[in-house]
């Protein structure tokens, strides 16, 4: 059974930082591309971040590398999303996505449940 688990959102002030953690099972972690999407209500679901299977490339959406950072532990099967100088405009429940290849949609791989990020004073 194929399960993603996401830990590590919260409430953060701005200017805070998270570290995102999801925890895979059921599937070859290191042979998938790992993405970290993000959602709030009424928009469509929007790419943040996607590392490939070894780790050796990274790239990055809606967030600028620097504030956010994303990282893998293949003997762990975990995929991490730092983020830091958080803003308000982060607020947002993140997602953990698994697809087989980079030019796979979100759609065609696994999610997890999601973890809620909120940036406010």
């Amino acid at each position: 059974q194929v399960q993603l688990v996401e830990s590590g959102g919260g409430l953060v002030q701005p200017g805070g930082s998270l570290r995102l953690s999801c925890t895979a099972s059921g599937f070859t972690f290191s042979s998938y591309v790992m993405r970290w999407y993000r959602q709030t209500p009424g928009k469509a679901r929007e790419l943040v971040a996607g590392n490939t299977a070894t780790g050796g490339r990274t790239y990055y959406r809606n967030c600028v590398m620097g504030r956010c950072t994303i990282s893998r532990d293949n003997a762990k099967n975990t995929v991490y999303l730092q983020m830091n100088s958080l803003r308000p405009e982060d607020t947002a429940v993140y997602y953990c996505n698994a697809v087989m290849t980079e030019t796979s949609q979100g759609s065609d791989g696994y999610w997890g449940q999601g973890t809620q990020v909120t940036v406010s004073s």
